[in-house]
């Protein structure tokens, strides 16, 4: 496979581990992340190695979204590097065409991930110097990967967030994540309590109430919330326009100008803006503003009620108590609370990532650590942030990977040219 693959026999190790030796990066994670960096390597001619404990590339998109699902963002936003989007897709592409991009974009670029391989460590070897991967799977031994660049491409969403909620496993009916949401088919007639007022829990309120389900979403905290088009045009490349000229904070205040009046006051509905502005919050804090894609129209009307307080606790097998001292009634429960790095899990490092398993340099400057770690996917920018990300890493061991190249051939050169001189000579 490219002599990719240098296996090393580990006779002191009573399980029996087998070693590899990766003449190139390993990449953590076949998501979006991982694909666009291993396109960008296989342009620059380095051989990598891509680890994914699930069986299949973007489980997240593949496994744990629900089926109404559609980028938010316009297509040329969402694209990875060196292949765009087919012409024929709509401007904002749906969950199955999304899917079919990233699977011919794998086949394009022959990236062929290790399915089915969980890393449990990943740590730096002073004394050798190289990176050192172990990973479980299913059926066979434990195997250690031996490398000189790790590269984390496990990404921000990798684990479901589940809060803690007293007397919440006493509840009788259905809970489950956002992440096991299909549709609101099985829901109708139904009331539901969705928890969370993200793009998740909006777009998982606006399905029920296309079902007929009657659902209560719960908005603890404040939110922005902006119309995904204004006069037919993205909001998020209207955003990116205005900030090609304008200061960050007077685009903020231009957008919320043109969402009030687009959508109106939206604490008339129970819903509040934070103080600091929608661009401003998603560069410092990470969170995303909501892009309206009708949601709000069922809010307007009471299709979907929005209970702005907490959860305080559930009292009886179908009844919740709010913060407020309310008790609630309802059949069915989705938690729309989002996701976390795992990153701490498995890499024993500290000095790049965070206790919370993000770099601590913020962007443009959390691509790149030492002795060969690199993060791709952690920019809180999405798609393209991940893009950003895969080109720098892919330029950066590029550039390496080639002056050796380089210096190998001159050498081996050298010693053929100084064998052919002995040889004459006799």
């Amino acid at each position: 496979m490219e002599n990719l693959f240098r296996f090393i026999d580990d006779h002191q190790d009573s399980s029996r581990r087998r070693c590899i030796w990766v003449n190139g990066p390993v990449i953590v994670g076949a998501g979006p992340s991982g694909l666009a960096t291993a396109a960008c390597l296989r342009e620059q001619g380095v051989p990598f190695v891509v680890l994914e404990r699930a069986d299949c590339i973007a489980s997240l998109w593949q496994k744990r979204t629900y089926h109404r699902l559609k980028l938010h963002l316009p297509k040329q936003f969402c694209q990875l590097p060196k292949l765009p989007f087919p012409e024929d897709y709509p401007e904002y592409p749906t969950r199955r065409q999304f899917i079919d991009y990233l699977e011919s974009y794998a086949k394009h670029f022959n990236i062929n991930p290790n399915f089915a391989e969980c890393v449990q460590s990943a740590r730096y070897d002073e004394t050798s110097g190289l990176w050192r991967v172990r990973t479980t799977t299913s059926s066979g031994p434990e195997v250690e990967y031996i490398c000189r660049w790790l590269l984390v491409a496990t990404g921000e969403n990798a684990e479901c967030m589940v809060p803690e909620i007293e007397g919440l496993a006493s509840f009788k009916g259905e809970v489950i994540h956002a992440s096991d949401y299909t549709s609101g088919e099985k829901y109708s007639g139904k009331r539901v309590l969705v928890v969370g007022c993200g793009n998740s829990g909006m777009e998982v309120s606006l399905d029920l109430c296309n079902h007929n389900a009657y659902p209560s979403m719960v908005v603890r905290s404040s939110v922005h919330v902006l119309p995904r088009e204004i006069l037919g045009k993205s909001t998020f490349e209207l955003a990116v326009f205005l900030m090609k000229w304008l200061p960050l904070w007077l685009v903020d205040k231009l957008l919320l100008i043109l969402a009030w009046l687009v959508l109106g006051n939206i604490a008339n509905y129970g819903i509040k803006r934070p103080s600091t502005g929608p661009l401003e919050l998603k560069n410092t804090k990470g969170k995303t503003p909501v892009l309206d894609i009708g949601a709000l129209e069922k809010i307007r009307s009471g299709k979907i009620k929005v209970i702005p307080t907490g959860i305080k606790r559930f009292v009886s097998p179908n009844r919740v108590e709010l913060a407020n001292g309310d008790q609630l009634e309802f059949d069915s429960v989705i938690l729309a609370t989002g996701y976390r790095s795992n990153v701490r899990s498995w890499l024993q490092e500290s000095e790049f990532f965070n206790k919370n398993g993000f770099p601590k340099s913020p962007f443009p400057n959390g691509w790149k650590g030492s002795k060969g770690l690199y993060a791709v996917g952690f920019t809180r920018r999405g798609l393209s942030g991940a893009s950003w990300d895969a080109t720098r890493i892919a330029q950066d061991i590029g550039s390496v990977w080639k002056k050796e190249t380089e210096q190998q051939k001159k050498t081996t050169s050298s010693i053929a040219c100084h064998r052919r001189c002995i040889s004459q000579q006799f």
